[in-house]
């Protein structure tokens, strides 16, 4: 990536703008910033981003329909700021395409954090070779339908496959219950919670050091789960 990294921060309030913008532009990164829903889509298309910090509270609209629309023609990463408390608001922001999503109030060394991450999936793929994903010793040969961990291979159902297949496409990102069953079982099963949290479950014990204290299938409580980011 060429010149400093564009963030566009959308939020209406002006302590939020205050805070950021400095905090950014001291790590490196260009700023450009709109206080609206109709702002931010002309922002986006006129900057060209690079990620884009994004509060669902604006004054013209619902947040979420600035994903929808941004979705419609980048992949560009987009980090929810939100002040709303409600699991259904944040899964439903990243089921219409948000990468992740940072509580108010917040850090700027997590809210750094959180933005580098998002970055380091789209600018550097962790696929190495064909059909295959390596991250922190976990080794998927999507083609062969092969896992490895640590080289010693492991045995995976279908279902536990494609589960973390999923996971493992998305290091870093969170990835809602609707989304896993939906991708993994169709359609119809979206709402069965439990045939996700049994193979969560299979596939921990089978990878992590401490099942109960898991290092690479993170939960997001209420939401969804995360695999961790490459190491």
């Amino acid at each position: 990536m060429s010149g400093p990294v564009k963030v566009l921060i959308v939020d209406d309030e002006p302590q939020i703008q205050r805070f950021l913008k400095p905090s950014f532009i001291a790590s490196g990164f260009s700023v450009a910033s709109a206080t609206s829903a109709k702002d931010a889509l002309r922002a986006f298309s006129s900057s060209s981003p690079d990620v884009v910090l994004l509060d669902l509270g604006l004054p013209d609209a619902d947040g979420k329909t600035v994903i929808e629309a941004m979705r419609r023609t980048s992949k560009v990463p987009i980090i929810v700021l939100s002040a709303r408390d409600r699991e259904g608001e944040k899964i439903e922001a990243l089921d219409l395409g948000a990468d992740d999503f940072v509580n108010k109030p917040f850090g700027i060394g997590e809210l750094l954090a959180r933005v580098r991450s998002a970055l380091r999936r789209t600018s550097q793929p962790i696929q190495h070779g064909i059909g295959e994903i390596d991250i922190n010793g976990i080794r998927i040969d999507l083609a062969r339908h092969q896992l490895t961990r640590n080289g010693v291979q492991v045995h995976l159902t279908p279902k536990e496959f494609d589960l973390l297949a999923m996971l493992m496409r998305h290091a870093g990102r969170v990835i809602t219950h609707r989304q896993l069953l939906q991708e993994v079982w169709g359609p119809a099963n979206v709402a069965d919670g439990q045939y996700l949290r049994v193979f969560i479950g299979q596939l921990r014990a089978k990878l992590e050091d401490k099942p109960a204290e898991p290092s690479l299938i993170l939960t997001e409580p209420g939401v969804g789960y995360r695999f961790a980011d490459p190491s």
